[in-house]
């Protein structure tokens, strides 16, 4: 004789059926958490860049009273910076020309990252698909990274010109030596298995290399674009320095030897600030777009 079978009722679950015709809803509350987690993660990426600043403005104003012989002639505490952009007479035309040039700069850096990327880019994929080309050329490009940048110049503005010829050139070399090495190693670390299924279907080393190196790369392309996007700031402003002379190397290269000092130190800071925030922007774009192809960032 079998036992009474009791049921609770607060193991029963209820659910309410859907109509004919009507579709299932699903809940968005995953979406949601997601959202509101991306959210917090970009605040939190600006934040932690704004501290950066505040750290960088401290240790600067620190430097300024341990020698206060400098200040007075050379050195320009945050105060009189803020003041010479925003509250002195001519703070407006100041505020305007160093704006002006800092887009110039901007532009340039956009080129030349573009450029240092996309070739970092073809160059990894050629060298990791041929090993006896990376066995020959990358000793090479290691002995040309070498060479100091500013020696090049003269040669690069010789072949290319003065206009945005060495904008690219400069900024494309700057961005372009770290990148190669970083994309190398995340396409070089695709997963074995995969590429052995697709040797087993008939897939050559270029599928291989679309269909698992490229995906499985993808945090080593984010990780090459945050460390080239202040790389390509510097190429663009030694490029202003001693090629264009246009944007804020220009600006700094003229205010040297003019003494104003105002306008120096407001540039460096402005470059400064414009780094931090790009590097916090690729860094936001870099956890959005690794949360949705279900990748964690390293």
């Amino acid at each position: 004789m079998s036992a009474p079978t009791t049921v609770s009722t607060t193991d029963v679950v209820v659910t309410e059926s859907e109509g004919p015709g009507q579709p299932a809803t699903t809940s968005r509350g995953p979406e949601i958490t997601g959202l509101l987690w991306q959210i917090t993660k970009f605040l939190g990426s600006l934040l932690m860049s704004f501290v950066l600043i505040l750290v960088i403005l401290v240790i600067w104003w620190l430097f300024l009273l341990a020698y206060p012989d400098i200040g007075p002639i050379i050195g320009r505490t945050p105060v009189q910076v803020f003041q010479y952009l925003f509250t002195e007479p001519g703070a407006a035309d100041a505020r305007s020309e160093i704006f002006s040039n800092l887009w110039i700069t901007l532009t340039d850096a956009a080129i030349g990252f573009v450029v240092g990327m996309a070739a970092a880019l073809i160059t990894a994929a050629l060298f990791v698909v041929s090993r006896p080309a990376a066995q020959t050329f990358m000793p090479i490009a290691m002995l040309l990274r070498s060479v100091p940048l500013v020696a090049m110049t003269p040669l690069i503005t010789l072949v290319v010109g003065r206009g945005v010829g060495v904008v690219a050139v400069m900024g494309g070399i700057v961005v372009f030596f770290p990148a190669l090495v970083m994309i190398m190693t995340g396409l070089s670390n695709a997963p074995k298995q995969i590429n052995d299924v697709i040797a087993v279907y008939g897939g050559n080393r270029w599928t291989a290399l679309r269909r698992a190196a490229i995906p499985s790369a993808v945090p080593s392309l984010f990780s090459a674009a945050k460390i080239s996007v202040p790389g390509a700031l510097v190429g663009a402003t030694v490029a202003e320095w001693l090629g264009t002379n246009k944007g804020l190397g220009a600006t700094l290269q003229q205010a040297l030897p003019a003494a104003a000092y105002n306008e120096l130190w407001a540039s460096v800071l402005v470059i400064t600030v414009a780094s931090i925030i790009l590097y916090a922007i690729v860094g936001v774009i870099e956890s959005i777009v690794l949360a949705q192809m279900g990748m964690q960032q390293h």
